[in-house]
């Protein structure tokens, strides 16, 4: 099933000719600024009216400013000095109450408790043998690396020598 998305949704719709009906409707509303004030003022002033309205309902029609049309931006400004501007923070203070009613024990404590934890603890502490599957006999470490470990003298760049230890893990 398919489903068509609009794809511009950000463009208003044309209505009347090449101008959508917002646009419209500042041009008109200049337009009905211009041809009553024929009729009331002089001449002279009737010129400067029909000037500075037909430019207002032009820039509110047509100019838009970071994608922001005019009469948004005109209607935040107006908002900015309305409102006052004094801004303040202060942190909600909400009565809590908190109980606690179990001690913690101390870690190692806590740590001891446990009874296979202990037992490896104790082991580990005790014992001179070694732990199955957890410790390697210091025998056979010894004898591996006896075999494998070997000292080389080396030369750096900058011509110190250095003994380093060479280990094969072949």
């Amino acid at each position: 099933m398919q489903f068509q998305v609009p794809q511009f949704i950000d463009v208003e719709d044309k209505i009347i000719g090449p101008l959508s009906l917002r646009q419209f409707l500042y041009i008109a509303a200049a337009g009905i600024v211009v041809f009553l004030s024929f009729f009331v003022l002089v001449f002279w002033i009737w010129i400067l009216v029909a000037v500075f309205a037909g430019a207002t309902g032009i820039a509110l029609a047509f100019i838009k400013y970071n994608n922001q049309p005019l009469p948004r931006i005109l209607w935040f400004a107006f908002l900015y000095l309305w409102r006052p501007r004094l801004y303040l923070w202060q942190r909600e203070l909400k009565d809590r109450v908190i109980e606690f009613r179990y001690k913690e024990p101390s870690s190692r404590k806590a740590f001891l408790e446990m009874s296979s934890v202990k037992k490896l603890w104790q082991d580990l502490m005790t014992t001179k043998a070694p732990i199955p599957k957890r410790e390697k006999s210091i025998a056979a470490a010894k004898w591996r690396s006896a075999s494998r470990e070997k000292f080389q003298l080396f030369r750096k760049v900058t011509g110190d020598r250095e003994i380093a230890k060479r280990v094969d893990y072949r």
